[in-house]
């Protein structure tokens, strides 16, 4: 029996596989292997690139991956037929994850073989990928629904047949953390090779399996960027790495200060937004509104922060709302380069509980405008260097849309034409492409707060930006025409982040 204690857990990283069964995030060969590549600098030990049986470009996707040589193990995905074999092995690749069910639930109902069967199909397809060059990794599928007894029978007959690692999906996820530990345990006391887990997130327990299952045993774990995959998606890779890192003191290889970075570049290749609220990753995970959580912050991080946010690559931030307190919005202001009187910080602090009161979020830019308007213009020596000077948009059926823009930088003129999906977004990356040297700045959040009624309907655009030194600000701005309230947002916050960047 082997003992992991000490050892750093393998990730095994499934998100250009199960990730992608996620639906609507489907990607072309050129995406996995930008992401791929990612994940490698992310330093994760193994990626499961595909299914190569599965279209020709999946082929394409995974061959090309397997050609980067990267420092991971590329994995590829197969059912335990010859057919599935060969197309991985003809990729290059050389390690392959072979997998049947073992369930009764789905030997009957989809397999339509026996127990006997599924044994014999398992250690048929081992030798013959072991013939083509393959190091194998097993799955039962459905694992945790199949006769205990059944399974240690198919695990051992696979380990005689040389497997590198036997790996047990909780492939409904219907784990409990006990159950979880006691089956991983069970498993480890009999098995000589190491074991995986692979916890799926049906009833929201997918990390909490995850990590028992590695406390039981096993050396490694499954995991997706963002928790893609199947239904309710699988274990984090954000998630599990913190999680096993500050609460187990387990080591892994990833280099955490890239999770953020990952996050984002999974989210905008998939488009599959991350939930403002997801831990770690999540827009909010080290945001902070409330007036006692601020103040705590302000004297000692670690009042209300249990992850470092410089751990992920991401950074703390502090909001105005009404349940801000003093302490927090003197911080917020202070960040700006703006450091009012006690008394005047007493009144800023009203006028934004106010807005709050009616229900208004407050933007960076209007905590700005409030503490001017209390201070006075003059003592705030606001930097105001980006202007509109032109806007033109042309948009209709059957054309693409396209936005030119003039702006004034630093009293000189530049102009920039820009085409997008609509002419929000041409005016977006017409404004982007013009302040790119000054300022390389990325639209994190755009949304319409407020709309009022009839055909001159007044538009309140929100957005949020963040430049490649992960400062973030947000802007807000109204106009009849939705094209103008975004463009003068976005100015806003270019402004506001050179504001921020030069104090």
């Amino acid at each position: 029996m082997t003992t992991h204690g000490s050892e750093a857990v393998r990730i095994f990283d499934t998100t250009l596989r199960d990730g992608e069964q996620t639906p609507g995030a489907a990607l072309n060969p050129e995406k996995k292997i930008i992401i791929a590549r990612q994940l490698d600098r992310l330093g994760v030990d193994a990626i499961e690139a595909g299914t190569p049986v599965t279209s020709k470009g999946e082929f394409e996707a995974m061959k090309a991956i397997v050609s980067e040589g990267l420092k991971a193990e590329i994995y590829g995905l197969a059912r335990v037929s010859r057919v599935d074999v060969d197309a991985v092995a003809d990729t290059g690749a050389r390690y392959a994850h072979l997998f049947i069910s073992t369930s009764d639930l789905h030997l009957k109902h989809m397999l339509h073989m026996t127990r006997e069967q599924a044994v014999q199909r398992s250690l048929e397809a081992i030798d013959y990928a072991r013939s083509r060059g393959l190091q194998v990794e097993f799955s039962a599928q459905d694992a945790t629904r199949t006769q205990p007894d059944y399974l240690k029978q198919v695990f051992e007959s696979v380990e005689e047949a040389g497997v590198i690692r036997i790996n047990v999906p909780d492939t409904v996820g219907i784990m409990t953390p006990p159950k979880m530990a006691d089956l991983v345990r069970d498993l480890h006391s009999v098995l000589r090779v190491p074991l995986s887990v692979h916890c799926h997130d049906d009833f929201g327990m997918a990390v909490a399996n995850t990590l028992v299952g590695i406390e039981a045993g096993a050396d490694q774990t499954h995991v997706t960027v963002n928790g893609l995959g199947e239904r309710a998606g699988n274990a984090s890779l954000e998630e599990t790495v913190t999680g096993l890192s500050l609460l187990y003191g387990r080591k892994t290889r990833v280099n955490t200060g890239l999770i953020l970075q990952t996050s984002q570049l999974v989210s905008k290749l998939t488009g599959i937004p991350v939930q403002p609220n997801k831990a770690v990753v999540g827009d909010n995970a080290f945001t902070h509104v409330s007036g006692i959580h601020t103040h705590g912050l302000v004297e000692e991080p670690l009042t209300y922060e249990p992850i470092p946010p410089e751990m992920v690559g991401a950074r703390r931030r502090l909001t105005a709302g009404k349940h801000a307190g003093s302490h927090g919005i003197r911080a917020e202001l202070e960040d700006m380069g703006v450091y009012p009187y006690d008394v005047q910080l007493k009144t800023i602090v009203e006028k934004v509980k106010t807005l709050g009161d009616k229900g208004r979020t407050v933007t960076d830019s209007e905590l700005l405008s409030i503490a001017k308007e209390t201070l006075g213009v003059g003592a705030l020596n606001e930097e105001q260097p980006v202007d509109l000077g032109e806007l033109a948009v042309m948009t209709g059926t059957n054309m693409t849309p396209t936005a030119s823009v003039r702006l004034i930088v630093d009293k000189k003129s530049f102009s920039s034409a820009e085409t997008g999906v609509g002419p929000v977004d041409a005016a977006m990356r017409a404004i982007q492409r013009v302040t790119m040297d000054l300022v390389n700045v990325r639209l994190k959040e755009y949304r319409l707060e407020a709309l009022t009624g009839g055909s001159d309907a007044v538009a309140e655009v929100v957005i949020r930006v963040e430049d490649k030194d992960g400062n973030e600000v947000s802007a807000r701005a109204a106009n009849e025409d939705i094209v103008k309230a975004s463009v003068d947002a976005m100015i806003k916050g270019i402004n506001r982040l050179l504001t921020k960047r030069r104090t």
